[in-house]
């Protein structure tokens, strides 16, 4: 990664107040920085380009992982929980990223009149997958950086920088699995519709029927074709929802375990207390605990 893009990241999250991660005023973009090491934490990623300018990190869906380092990104094409960690980060070069959540209307946009590149042999179909960030590509986002100096400017020049990320992004290497989700065709929209309804109910009982009815696939089809996509089965996709929604319920002081394992949609207290602590490494109760006494050790 080009020394300019560092130092422009760095700049601007030393001329920050508060911590990680920094919201900037272009939409849809913001910045992670991380001076240590840091434990794996669970999120749930959105659809984004998640760009290494400086150290590395790795990320687990499901049964996968991918590592990614400086002069790389990970593409997440998919809204889908995983678990993620920095792994090379100090004070002297502190990890930096620049995080663009993708806008899919824009790629229909310049997706006209170009040519998408075929398909890789090793293309599977997965909903997520690690690119090179170079040339091009690599100012653009350098440029997009460079525009928080003028806030001024981004209404006018962001939309131009974003086409133009699309255009690199769809004619790069991995342009035919970007446009795969893009345009719709085949059963990956299909499934997507169904790994997106799993979502906006999770706290319902699955009924895999249902989704793969959605999908237009068969059972034994709809559950390769998920678990190609997001490296999970529904079940597992939905106990990870499940289970994050419980954690930010208890977090945030608005359910004890008890409560928040109902409101997830489950039916045995003891099962969530199970399943939480595979998940965590930890008790409901005593993750809380933990977390809590992170956030106060990090408040000045």
């Amino acid at each position: 990664m080009a020394n300019s893009l560092v130092q422009v990241v760095r700049d601007y999250t030393e001329r920050q107040s508060g911590g990680s991660p920094f919201f900037t005023d272009i939409d849809g973009m913001w910045i992670l920085r991380a001076d240590h090491d840091k434990p794996a934490s669970h999120r749930i990623f959105k659809p984004a380009l998640c760009v290494v300018v400086q150290g590395s990190k790795w990320s687990t869906f499901g049964d996968r992982r991918f590592d990614y380092k400086a002069g790389q990104a990970l593409l997440v094409s998919i809204e889908m929980p995983a678990l993620s960690k920095v792994v090379d980060a100090s004070p002297e070069e502190p990890y930096l990223s620049v995080v663009i959540e993708l806008d899919l209307a824009a790629m229909r946009e310049v997706m006209v009149g170009i040519d998408i590149p075929a398909a890789r042999a090793s293309s599977n179909g997965q909903g997520v997958l690690v690119t090179e960030i170079d040339g091009p590509l690599s100012d653009c986002i350098l440029r997009m950086v460079r525009l928080l100096e003028t806030p001024q400017a981004v209404a006018v020049l962001a939309p131009l920088i974003m086409r133009e990320m699309c255009y690199w992004l769809l004619t790069g290497p991995h342009g035919h699995e970007v446009a795969q989700i893009v345009l719709a065709k085949g059963h990956v929209p299909r499934v997507i519709n169904a790994i997106y309804a799993l979502r906006d109910q999770f706290t319902k009982s699955v009924r895999i029927e249902e989704l793969a009815a959605i999908a237009q696939l068969s059972l034994s089809a709809f559950h390769r074709q998920f678990k190609e996509l997001t490296s999970m089965t529904p079940l597992q996709y939905q106990k990870r929802l499940r289970l994050l929604e419980a954690r930010h319920l208890m977090i945030s002081g608005v359910a004890n375990a008890e409560t928040a394992a109902y409101q997830v949609g489950y039916e045995s207290a003891s099962q969530f207390s199970r399943e939480y602590f595979r998940m965590f490494g930890s008790s409901p109760r005593r993750d809380i605990v933990l977390l809590r006494e992170a956030v106060a050790d990090l408040t000045p």
